[in-house]
């Protein structure tokens, strides 16, 4: 470890929070919270300080300096306005790997169809900047007002006109008889920087090693690894059935006329490949999770 040299960074509280600690620990970061009313997880280098913010404050803490580095959206980096160092777009969100957007919604029946009909009408939303800003292109009037949660619910009840609302599925928003009007921004998760920091030569490159890391695990994150047998009459039918992240490594067994075969695939495609290689010629398959894929 070098001399007196700690990394402080800020993991996000709240929705995020089990992906990411997720993410850390198939990094190789045995990361816990002593305690659910904890917000400085342990973590085992003693190179690196945790502490657990709300994802919607990081982008501040983080240009201001308390922290060195940080994990968001790329959403509240726009809505506060941060000037922070971008080290690598970690895309992944709650429930998976997947964008997130900030839709306009309004109710089924409403008679709205497009944000110009929204002119002079009430919207709700946590992400009040980005939201102004976006109705200010459009040059339409309208008032929007901070909500502190439950934002679907004031709509459906007439208490506003309409809500920008963070959707991955937009289940809730169906299930809330709401629909879509349009998309105002999509963000992933975001590994940023303090700028001072991102200068210092030390702290960046931990920050680099942690970021290559985290990129590994999450491209793992829905990928197999596949190994199989397969006699050399085969091989070439075997091969036209495998995707492959470049090629499959191919190597010679000791038997005379047999070839071991190893490669990385999606995991979506595994329970319909297998029984395809076995019908090829493939024998003694292995399916075998992976925790990090470093490309």
């Amino acid at each position: 470890m070098a001399k007196n040299k700690v990394l402080k960074i800020g993991l996000p509280k709240g929705s995020l929070q089990e992906a990411t600690f997720k993410m850390f620990r198939k990094a190789g970061f045995n990361v816990n919270l002593p305690s659910e009313r904890s917000y400085f997880p342990s973590i085992d280098d003693p190179e690196i300080e945790l502490v657990l913010l709300r994802a919607q404050e990081m982008s501040r803490y983080v240009q201001d300096g308390a922290l060195d580095c940080g994990i968001t959206g790329n959403d509240w980096i726009l809505e506060n306005k941060s000037e922070v160092a971008r080290i690598t777009d970690l895309a992944y969100a709650k429930q998976g790997l997947n964008k997130v957007r900030w839709v306009l919604a309004v109710p089924q029946g409403s008679g709205i169809k497009t944000i110009k009909d929204l002119n002079g009408k009430r919207i709700a939303t946590e992400l009040v900047g980005v939201t102004k800003e976006y109705f200010k292109k459009n040059k339409v009037k309208v008032e929007v007002e901070f909500s502190w949660g439950a934002t679907e619910v004031k709509v459906s009840a007439g208490l506003v006109d309409a809500i920008v609302e963070l959707t991955e599925t937009g289940r809730s928003l169906r299930a809330n008889k709401l629909i879509e009007i349009s998309t105002l921004c999509e963000s992933t998760t975001q590994f940023i920087a303090n700028k001072n920091s991102y200068k210092d030569s030390w702290k960046r490159a931990k920050m680099e090693e942690i970021a290559l890391l985290l990129k590994g695990a999450i491209a793992a994150e829905e990928k197999v690894g596949l190994k199989m047998n397969v006699r050399k009459q085969d091989l070439a039918k075997v091969l036209k059935k495998l995707p492959a992240l470049k090629k499959p490594t191919i190597s010679g067994l000791s038997d005379d006329g047999w070839f071991a075969i190893e490669t990385i695939i999606d995991e979506r495609v595994v329970r319909v490949l297998i029984p395809e290689l076995k019908k090829a010629g493939a024998q003694g398959i292995i399916e075998y999770p992976l925790n990090k894929v470093i490309y």
